[in-house]
């Protein structure tokens, strides 16, 4: 039974920003299209505060693929030489059921969760949007810079994070690489005025203000993923145009939505529909120009199963990866 092995920087290679925003668009417009198999994920909460564990399996009609993200997920990394995200996506060959590649699912997670981000950014920010701020430093602060490179002609990029050390390791890695980053001092100096804001931080509680956004605004919020957690506080969720990656995963899991609704801040029709019926042109996302538009991204495995359909089609063309064999394809009985 050969299994192909991508690393991750092999990924890197193999899905550009660009590619992937493209294919995470195809297949939100599958989800939303009922052409995809999507369980909630199954969270285990780890002892002494440490993180989660979770198993998140999916699958697509088209193209033809299944796989499953088994995935540690510990905020306390970030900063570290660990990355927040660390585990495997394990892709299945469709017509036999055997297990056709391993791949490290930090990298995967982290290109396809900015593309997200990409695609929103691209069907629902102002065309004009080119001021970009984002909170966090660390893996996704990075990806989400390309990303929003990818989809905006971005004129200005502010960066507030928690932690210093952080923050200079990303902007002396981003002037590296021909990007001019401004380190700001607090969240509120580095959202003013923004028309793109991306909130990719480990915070349990809100980091990003209602009254500091700016008329016309567009925002992702990528970092909190559990019930009681989130970047936003109600005010900014409350009057912003909120689209979500997928309903019932944001009825579930989206502390950025649950908490104001708990709060009787908002109700349940505060979520307008998900990003793959705007991709599919069957929901309006913006409005109007001054209108604030909300992303609210959990990441999917949907997405992760896409990703490496795509990564391993490149891969077995290109000869890329380690081939490895676990041995017969059957057994006797």
């Amino acid at each position: 039974m050969p299994i192909r092995m991508l690393n991750g920087g092999q990924i890197d290679a193999l899905l550009p920003m660009s590619e992937c925003i493209d294919v995470m668009a195809e297949a939100m417009i599958a989800l939303s299209d009922g052409r995809a198999q999507l369980p909630l994920r199954t969270i285990l909460r780890l002892p002494k505060n440490r993180g989660a564990f979770g198993a998140m399996p999916a699958q697509l009609d088209q193209p033809d693929a299944f796989g499953l993200k088994a995935i540690s997920v510990y905020p306390g990394n970030e900063g570290s030489r660990w990355d927040s995200h660390q585990g495997v996506v394990l892709l299945f060959e469709p017509e036999h059921g055997t297990l056709a590649a391993i791949m490290d699912a930090s990298r995967i997670t982290a290109i396809r969760t900015a593309a997200m981000s990409g695609l929103a950014t691209r069907l629902l920010a102002r065309e004009d949007a080119g001021d970009l701020a984002i909170l966090g430093s660390g893996v996704q602060a990075r990806s989400h810079l390309d990303a929003m490179r990818s989809v905006r002609s971005i004129r200005r990029v502010r960066v507030w994070s928690r932690t210093p050390s952080s923050l200079e390791a990303f902007v002396v890695a981003s002037r590296a690489a021909g990007v001019d980053v401004e380190a700001m001092e607090s969240a509120q100096a580095a959202v003013a005025g923004a028309d793109i804001i991306c909130t990719v931080t480990g915070s349990k509680n809100p980091v990003l203000q209602g009254e500091w956004i700016a008329s016309g605004a567009h925002i992702n919020a990528v970092g909190a993923s559990l019930p009681e957690t989130r970047e936003l506080d109600s005010a900014a969720v409350k009057h912003a145009r909120l689209i979500v990656d997928r309903r019932e995963s944001a009825l579930a899991e989206a502390g950025d939505f649950l908490i104001p609704l708990s709060e009787g801040v908002i109700g349940d029709d505060h979520i307008l529909g998900e990003i793959g019926d705007v991709a599919a042109g069957k929901l309006t996302g913006r409005r109007a120009a001054e209108e604030i538009t909300l992303f609210k991204s959990l990441g999917l495995a949907i997405q992760d199963v896409a990703a490496a359909h795509w990564v391993h089609r490149k891969a077995a063309e290109q000869g890329v990866g380690q081939v490895v064999d676990l041995g017969g394809t059957r057994h006797a009985s």
